[in-house]
């Protein structure tokens, strides 16, 4: 498993109190030495009592007891500072920033100057969502786009399954990547990464209570808007759409709902499937309807717009790479 000094440091530094994201992003730029954290942790956070080297090396020792154990199911550790740590898209408030990464196969795939889409939605879509929604994924991976989604059930499996015919996909997950979740779909994990894809966790440790994966859930799906240059809605529920349809005895997913909000606020363009002749009357396109009607930038998906969409998103890449070349020139 690799990892740089500056990684395990950053980790060793959230295990104390006060010490978030907020903070690490504010406070660090990464490579700093032990003596340097100590002192910023010391004099800018909420600690009782003032650490020593011995705290900082004891934390340290325990991270890196827990990695060695973890190595067979992980590739390497990232964080900020390391020159392969990956850039997020969209403008990012510091205490919703990666600090770092666990990944398993092609971390480049993260990387800004990699096209990458996010395709999401619930967990129980009909045939016909299905069909259509390898229809787009087909489309979208053959332009050389990478496929980002959350290893679900439903519409994120369907995202990864087609994307790996002829293409590259991401899996973020909300649990470490010694345990897969859901674990039904372990088999699809290590197909991902086989097949020159991407597993990536900010967890290195299980979940303690229902309550702490359920946030977790919630983390994975801001990384789903961070990671991507566009995301698409496939289908999902609303909200309320159990009340409305008179829906009992069915979980109705949010994970959906809350990456398109994740995306609004970072301003990460969103795109929905939708079509008002054979959607109106189905309850899985409730969020998608919803998205619509309140945001005029939620562009409907037609073969011309997502010709449009991949278009943009190409040539502003493009204009990416050229601009760090160009810079990376100037100080060879």
């Amino acid at each position: 498993m690799k990892y740089t000094e500056n990684a395990i440091n950053i980790l060793t530094a959230k295990t104390f109190k006060g010490i978030g994201r907020a903070w690490l992003v504010k406070n660090l730029r990464g490579n700093e030495s032990i003596e340097k954290l100590l002192s910023l942790i010391n004099n800018n956070s909420k600690q009782e009592n003032k650490l020593t080297i011995h705290d900082f090396e004891h934390n340290r020792n325990i991270i890196i007891n827990k990695l060695s154990s973890f190595k067979d199911n992980c590739d390497g550790l990232v964080a900020i500072g390391d020159i392969n740590f990956p850039k997020y898209r969209g403008t990012v408030k510091e205490s919703e920033q990666p600090i770092y990464l666990f990944y398993k196969g092609n971390l480049d795939l993260l990387n800004i100057s990699n096209t990458n889409i996010s395709v999401i939605g619930l967990l129980n879509p009909d045939e016909s969502i299905e069909i259509r929604e390898r229809k787009l994924v087909a489309e979208i991976v053959k332009s050389g786009i990478t496929i980002v989604s959350g290893l679900a059930y439903g519409c994120d499996s369907i995202a990864h399954q087609q994307a790996l015919e002829g293409g590259k996909t991401v899996a973020i997950l909300p649990s470490p990547l010694d345990n897969i979740l859901p674990s039904k779909n372990k088999i699809l994990a290590e197909q991902i990464v086989k097949y020159g894809g991407l597993l990536v966790s900010e967890y290195y440790e299980n979940f303690k209570s229902s309550m702490e994966l359920s946030s977790r859930y919630k983390e994975r799906d801001r990384l789903q808007a961070l990671f991507c240059d566009t995301i698409i809605l496939a289908a999902s529920y609303a909200q309320d759409s159990a009340k409305r349809w008179n829906i009992l005895n069915q979980k109705l997913d949010s994970g959906a709902r809350l990456a398109m909000g994740y995306a609004k606020e970072y301003n990460i363009p969103r795109a929905v499937m939708y079509d008002h002749y054979t959607d109106n009357d189905n309850p899985m396109f409730d969020l998608n309807r919803q998205l619509i009607t309140e945001s005029t930038d939620v562009t409907i998906l037609t073969h011309k717009r997502l010709e449009e969409i991949l278009l943009k998103i190409k040539s502003k890449n493009k204009l990416l790479i050229e601009s760090n070349t160009i810079q990376g020139s100037l100080f060879n």
